[in-house]
């Protein structure tokens, strides 16, 4: 059964910004969205790069390591070279804690 779990704070993940976050054994790139969590998959359906470091412009984050490129906020694939979705994550708000649903 699903649950959600608390990966990190509102503070700690500026707009614009991701952080690589552990909840249930799973890395995962969370994501703010001018002041909206998303979170995806830490790792790019290509080779596994490590998308918590790419670059996020909007809701479009593209893999440090080839140039692929994913939705935060549905994990679907927007470009090549990746051509599978990575998993994407229910998140909330509580206070300012940030939780994952896993």
């Amino acid at each position: 059964m699903p649950e959600f779990v608390k990966v990190a704070t509102t503070d700690e993940v500026s707009p614009g910004q991701a952080k690589l976050v552990e909840a249930g054994g799973k890395e995962i790139a969370l994501f703010n969205v001018s002041g909206s969590f998303h979170a995806i998959d830490n790792n790019c359906t290509h080779v596994g790069g490590p998308l918590c470091e790419g670059e996020l412009n909007g809701t479009e984050v593209t893999c440090p390591w080839h140039g692929a490129t994913f939705d935060v906020t549905s994990g679907q694939v927007l470009g090549p070279p990746a051509g599978a979705p990575v998993n994407r994550y229910n998140v909330r708000v509580d206070g300012s804690d940030i939780e994952i649903e896993v």
